[in-house]
């Protein structure tokens, strides 16, 4: 017996409206009824390997069991309560845990729902820290070329370098943006690019240091704009000329944090403690909706006073959920195990065999690997919407395997719990593409 209901199908064809659709010309989609470990189940049989971990949220396998068991536990205790003048075990602990694995000194722990909300509370934190300290003058906020922040206006406004956002243009509060040093495996011109950006941004901070609010970046990965790659170096001197200015460090680790990069945190790989970061995504394991925004006593301290007009006014229904937060608990215990650690160095290794076997392929360029994080470009195509990642999308499904190349991208991005087996098929489609296909 399944748990989908005859019909899934029609009913989703009549009343549901997909994210990042055009749904006058997409497939049906695929009614799944189950999953476990890496694979999805389908209502009509099929069995599925999930190597982009749905959307970059599961960390440890589909239906895993700690996490269930958790969920089930706490919905017998507690499911919701307003989080406005009371608390509950599970947010306190998870936000004391969180405070014990995260770097520098961000041990203040806003929650909220999803990245983008993260992103917004981040952005809201920075604006106001300096209005409360009575520097009304900084108004300026720095971004990069390429990011991308979510789909919420002030994280559209802080990503609008990532293309996405043309009908939209007219409602963002204006960002700056500065050149992204986009790089790859034996990469000639990394040094170039990464001078080039440092001395544009010299020349900004000399001209609007005095007027900045805060940098966002997504720490050595951009992700939905194609894995794009910066080195910890450029990372560490970028933070270092902002704090030198005044301005503030965000650092969006909804996609890299929880072990994607190979640390924790890319913060850590990177050596650079932000003033702000942004959790979601693999925060519950991919359970449940939930994300935070952790910053340090300085920031916490700027909005403590006697009237409310310097407090932080932001808030979400669901804020600190029970569930999620139990659900972030038993997946924080997994991460943190000796076994998951022993999984991303398994993982990583190889990556790092097969992109550099298929990196002498003349139809795929540009191969690149961090922690569980590995992608290849084909070589010569061009944009986000180029065709061919559809093309490869619906190659790659025909036999199995979702992964759903960014444009020209082909990236894996699986759950720990991947074989290496499983990870063979995946490398063994890409060169079956390569050779049949582009």
């Amino acid at each position: 017996m399944t748990d989908t209901a005859p019909g899934t199908i029609a009913l989703d064809r009549r009343h549901v409206w997909h994210p990042f659709t055009q749904a006058q010309t997409a497939p049906e989609p695929l009614a799944v009824t189950h999953g476990q470990g890496v694979s999805l189940f389908t209502e009509d049989g099929r069995e599925i390997l999930d190597l982009i971990s749905s959307w970059w949220v599961n960390l440890h396998g589909h239906a895993h069991p700690a996490i269930a068991g958790a969920i089930a536990e706490q919905a017998h205790r507690l499911e919701q309560v307003i989080f406005a003048d009371f608390t509950h075990s599970p947010a306190a602990r998870l936000a004391a845990r969180l405070a014990e694995v995260l770097p520098g000194d961000l041990d203040r722990v806003f929650f909220s729902d999803n990245g983008s909300t993260a992103v917004e509370v981040a952005l809201k934190l920075a604006w106001q820290y300096w209005r409360n300290k009575g520097e009304g003058q900084r108004r300026r906020f720095l971004a990069f070329e390429g990011s991308y922040h979510g789909d919420t206006f002030g994280a559209m406004a802080a990503g609008v370098g990532s293309g996405f956002y043309e009908p939209f243009h007219e409602l963002l509060f204006a960002v700056d943006r500065m050149p992204y040093p986009a790089t790859w495996d034996a990469d000639p011109e990394v040094e170039a690019k990464e001078a080039a950006a440092l001395d544009w941004l010299d020349r900004w901070l000399a001209a609007n240091g005095a007027e900045m609010v805060a940098v966002i970046i997504e720490p050595l990965v951009q992700g939905a704009s194609g894995m794009r790659f910066c080195r910890p170096e450029f990372l560490r001197a970028m933070a270092a000329r902002v704090r030198t200015a005044g301005g503030l460090v965000i650092f969006d680790e909804v996609m890299t944090g929880f072990g994607r990069t190979g640390a924790l945190f890319a913060s850590h790989k990177a050596g650079v403690a932000p003033d702000l970061i942004c959790l979601s995504k693999g925060l519950t394991g991919g359970f449940l909706p939930l994300s935070v925004t952790a910053c340090g006593a300085a920031v916490y301290e700027a909005f403590l006073g006697a009237g409310f007009d310097r407090a932080f006014a932001h808030g979400h229904s669901f804020t600190a959920n029970p569930l999620g937060c139990a659900a972030a608990l038993a997946s924080l215990d997994l991460t943190t195990s000796a076994e998951t650690a022993a999984n991303l160095a398994r993982i990583e290794g190889r990556h790092r065999a097969a992109i550099a076997a298929l990196s002498s392929h003349p139809k795929l360029s540009r191969g690149r690997v961090m922690g569980t994080i590995a992608a290849i470009e084909v070589t010569d195509a061009q944009g986000y919407t180029a065709a061919v990642g559809q093309t490869l999308k619906r190659f790659f499904l025909e036999r199995g395997l979702l992964l759903r190349p960014l444009g020209p991208v082909i990236y894996l991005l699986p759950p720990y719990c991947v074989t290496d087996g499983q990870l063979d098929r995946a490398y063994a489609a890409i060169r079956d593409a390569a050779d049949t296909l582009l």
